[in-house]
């Protein structure tokens, strides 16, 4: 699964977040990376423990959690603390898996979902795509700033070198509470059949029942 939600920031959002994020503290990325992923990966993360860094952080999670889109495909249980990644200078981050579970203690969440919130416009940096690799090809993704991207933790996936300009995104990851692809796919395609009757209509309150059923059978 690879699902793209457009405007998940408003363009007036997106420049708060740039404006914020350029008056935080930066560090090597490799930092938070994992033995193997840190031996591929070039970036800065910022330092998001600040009093600034806490309340951007929390500006982003609020629109990320807190979107329909996201809910109804990803059905979260909980989600990892946010980081924000800015890739320039050849900049970038090798075919990778992410880890299978983020955090430590009462803190930690499997990761069944990741997710890329872009923050930079396609033309201000060259290279720097979202690659994953399937067995059906590869899938390149470089959207709009304010774009988020959802993708499986499990997916081997890259950042393309960053050759001129600077990359500003924002990562995470989702612990569903629906194990199965398949079973959240179908459950978002229900949704989506859901919405398209009228909210007294006999169809929907049908379709409410399933939804509700199937969620019981396969929640965690």
């Amino acid at each position: 699964m690879f699902f793209t939600i457009p405007d998940l920031l408003n363009a007036e959002d997106v420049d708060r977040v740039r404006k914020k994020a350029s008056a935080l503290d930066w560090r090597d990325g490799k930092l938070t990376a994992g033995r193997t992923a840190r031996q591929v990966k070039s970036n800065l993360q910022a330092d998001l423990s600040s009093r600034a860094g806490k309340g951007l952080h929390d500006f982003l999670f609020k629109a990320v959690s807190g979107h329909d889109a996201l809910k109804a495909v990803a059905r979260p249980k909980r989600f990892s603390r946010l980081l924000l990644s800015r890739t320039e200078d050849e900049g970038h981050y090798g075919f990778h898996v992410d880890n299978a579970i983020m955090g430590s203690g009462e803190v930690n969440v499997r990761t069944d979902l990741s997710f890329t919130l872009f923050l930079s416009n396609p033309d201000c940096y060259e290279g720097g795509a979202l690659t994953l690799s399937t067995t059906a090809g590869e899938f390149t993704a470089k959207p709009d700033a304010g774009t988020l991207v959802l993708y499986p933790s499990g997916a081997i996936h890259r950042v393309e070198p960053v050759t001129s300009g600077s990359r500003l995104a924002c990562v995470g990851w989702i612990e569903s509470r629906i194990r199965r692809a398949d079973q959240r796919e179908l459950l978002a395609d229900l949704e989506a059949l859901r919405a398209s009757f009228s909210p007294k209509a006999e169809q929907r309150l049908v379709l409410d029942k399933s939804i509700s059923n199937l969620i019981r059978m396969w929640a965690d």
